[in-house]
C-alpha cells in the first residue's frame, strides 16, 4: 500500500487500471487512510499499533485488537454494496468527466449491471460530489457575485391534468416548474446553487445573506425579490433585461451560462428529474463546473474519490421504499 499510485488520465486507461480488484482497494485506501494503512472502523486501531491480518481470499482485513473483519468499503459510500469496486470507480470517472452527465442506462450497458442498480450507484456518487465545506463568496474586492434564479421542469401542456393541478398547489408563480437559485463569484468562477421553495424576497435574500460576505458587490436582474440588498450592506447593481443584458461590468451572463449547462444536462441526458432528487443533480453539475479550470480528468476523479469516506446514502433514505430484492 506504500507509495504513490498511478493516476490514469483517460477513460481507457482508467478501465484497464481499475480492472484489478487489489488495485481498486489500494486506490481507495490511499485516499481514505494515511499512507494507505488500514484503520479498523470498529475500534480505531491502526496498522502501526497492531498489525491487521489481510484475508486474501475475502479481500478484507481482520483487526488484531477487536477481531472484527472490515473491508475498504466500510465507512464509505460503497458500504454494503454487492457491486465490485471496478464498477464503482468507472461510474465515478464517467460522472465526473462527461460534460453533460451520464445516464443510468448508459452505465448499465457499459458495466453489465441492472439499470435500477446503475441509477442507485449514480445517486450515491452524486451525494459524494456534494460540497460539504463551502466558503463565503465575494470576499475579494475585485470579485463581484452574480445572483439569479431559474425554473426547472417540463412544459405544462405535456403534463397530466392532475399533476399540473398538484404542482399549482405546491408552488408559487411557475407552478409547473421547480425554482432554483444560484450565485457565481466571478474571480474564482465558483458557483453555488440549490432548490428553493419559491422566489419570494425573504427566500432569495436569506440565501444571499448565508453565502455572500457583507460588503460584497452583487449583480442581479431587475426582479423585485432582490430589492433591499443595499440596506443589507451589499453593493447592489441591477441590469434590466427588458432593455439590456450588459451595462459595463454589470451583468448576469456568467450565472446564466451555468443555467445553460444545467438545462442541457437535464433536458438532454436525464430527460426527467423529479424535484425531490434535483438537489443531487445540482451537486453533480456544480462539481464539474467548479473543477473545470486547473483540473484534468484524472485529477478531477482523484478529488471526487477522496470524498467517498464518511458518507452513506441508503435506498430507503433515497426513495422511502424498501431495498429491492434483486439489484
Amino acid at each position: 500500500m506504500e507509495g504513490q499510485l498511478y493516476q490514469p488520465t483517460t477513460l481507457t486507461e482508467a478501465i484497464r487500471y481499475y480492472s484489478n480488484t487489489e488495485t481498486c482497494i489500494n486506490a481507495v485506501a490511499m485516499l481514505r487512510w494515511q499512507d494507505g494503512s488500514p484503520v479498523c472502523p470498529k475500534c480505531g486501531a491502526t496498522q502501526d499499533q497492531r498489525n491487521h491480518y489481510w484475508l486474501a481470499t475475502q479481500k478484507r482485513w481482520k483487526c488484531h485488537s477487536c477481531r472484527k473483519q472490515f473491508s475498504v468499503k466500510v465507512g464509505t459510500i460503497f458500504e454494503d454494496s454487492p457491486l465490485s469496486l471496478d464498477i464503482w470507480l468507472v461510474a465515478l470517472w464517467m460522472l465526473c468527466n462527461c460534460r453533460n452527465g451520464v445516464s443510468s442506462y448508459e452505465i448499465a450497458r457499459a458495466t453489465g449491471i441492472a439499470q435500477k442498480s446503475a441509477w442507485f450507484v449514480l445517486q450515491r456518487l452524486r451525494f459524494v460530489l456534494k460540497d460539504t465545506m463551502p466558503v463565503m463568496l465575494g470576499d475579494r474586492v475585485d470579485s463581484p457575485v452574480e445572483v439569479d434564479e431559474c425554473f426547472i421542469g417540463g412544459k405544462p401542456k405535456n403534463m397530466h391534468r392532475n399533476r399540473r393541478l398538484e404542482r399549482q398547489v405546491a408552488a408559487y408563480g411557475y407552478a409547473e416548474k421547480t425554482p432554483v437559485f444560484g450565485m457565481l463569484e466571478r474571480g474564482t468562477r465558483q458557483v453555488r446553487a440549490s432548490v428553493i421553495p419559491n422566489v419570494k424576497r425573504e427566500t432569495l435574500q436569506k440565501k444571499i445573506l448565508d453565502n455572500v460576505g457583507f460588503g460584497a458587490t452583487v449583480y442581479s436582474d431587475g426582479w423585485a425579490g432582490y430589492d433591499g440588498l443595499k440596506a443589507a450592506k451589499f453593493v447592489h447593481e441591477t441590469v434590466n433585461h427588458m432593455d439590456e443584458y450588459v451595462r459595463g461590468s454589470v451583468s448576469t451572463q456568467a450565472i446564466e451560462n451555468f443555467w445553460s449547462c444545467l438545462k442541457r444536462t437535464l433536458g438532454g441526458t436525464y430527460v426527467a428529474v423529479e424535484p425531490f432528487h434535483l438537489d443531487r443533480y445540482l451537486d453533480e453539475q456544480m462539481f464539474r463546473f467548479n473543477n473545470r479550470i486547473g483540473h484534468t480528468d484524472g485529477t478531477r476523479f482523484q478529488k471526487a474519490l477522496g470524498q467517498v469516506g464518511g458518507k452513506r446514502l441508503t435506498w430507503v433514505e433515497l426513495t422511502g421504499k424498501e431495498y429491492p430484492k434483486a439489484v
